[in-house]
């Protein structure tokens, strides 16, 4: 059985992001080879193996908005395999999420979660990416240039072709040089939500308003924002 066959087959995988992915699946493959060196080296990663995937068990065909990240929080019981998002006991929240909700609670005036699972944004058509999709605990950008850049690259790649309705959304320069790889599919920039640079264009962007005006432009849905606590 091939690697997309047997994460079709275990359901961390939707069907047809496995078939989209088919092109990159030697690299792939290099990954598992990479993570089980890792392992045997004793260098745990993030997150759990049955989680790497979790941005692609949601259907290709129903993503309506794209939110990259650079790579999962390398804090051991912190990451979910969804960019920004941490499992749901985890407090305090990290600080880009904290920002992420406060501009929601501005944008949409909806309540800031005390929670950082966003898997209902990726049930309800946001593909939280990351560029890399594994990390050393407690060394940020560890596993960075690897290999996962071109697996997560041409899922990229997959959702500029297939188009709209579809609008991404860019936070900070990692994501937003990945622009070009969207064939023109409506992007909305600012810098990254972090404490660093949150307050120089973040704050006030109104990216959620904004994704749902588009979507709707396309003749697509908006998105429902809001969080269950």
């Amino acid at each position: 059985m091939s690697a997309l066959a047997g994460l079709v087959d275990k359901g961390l995988m939707a069907a047809d992001w496995a078939e989209a992915l088919a092109p990159a699946e030697p690299q792939i493959e290099q990954m598992g080879r990479f993570l089980r060196d890792e392992l045997a080296a004793r260098r745990p990663y993030l997150p759990d193996g049955d989680r790497i995937f979790n941005a692609f068990r949601r259907p290709l065909r129903d993503v309506r908005v794209l939110i990259v990240g650079q790579d999962p929080y390398p804090t051991i019981g912190h990451p979910i395999g969804l960019s920004f998002a941490v499992e749901k006991d985890v407090r305090p929240l990290p600080a880009s999420l904290r920002n992420i909700y406060a501009e929601l609670a501005t944008d949409l005036d909806l309540k800031m979660p005390e929670h950082g699972d966003l898997s209902t944004w990726a049930d309800r058509g946001v593909m939280l990416l990351n560029t890399s999709l594994t990390v050393r605990p407690g060394a940020p950008a560890s596993h960075s240039k690897k290999g996962w850049e071109e697996v997560t690259g041409r899922a990229i790649d997959v959702l500029g072709r297939r188009g709209g309705p579809l609008v991404a959304i860019l936070w900070g320069r990692h994501a937003q040089n990945l622009e070009p790889r969207l064939n023109g599919v409506p992007a909305i920039k600012s810098v990254h939500p972090s404490p660093l640079s949150a307050r120089r264009g973040f704050f006030g962007s109104r990216p959620f308003s904004r994704a749902n005006a588009l979507l709707v432009e396309q003749g697509g849905s908006p998105i429902d924002w809001s969080l269950p606590e």
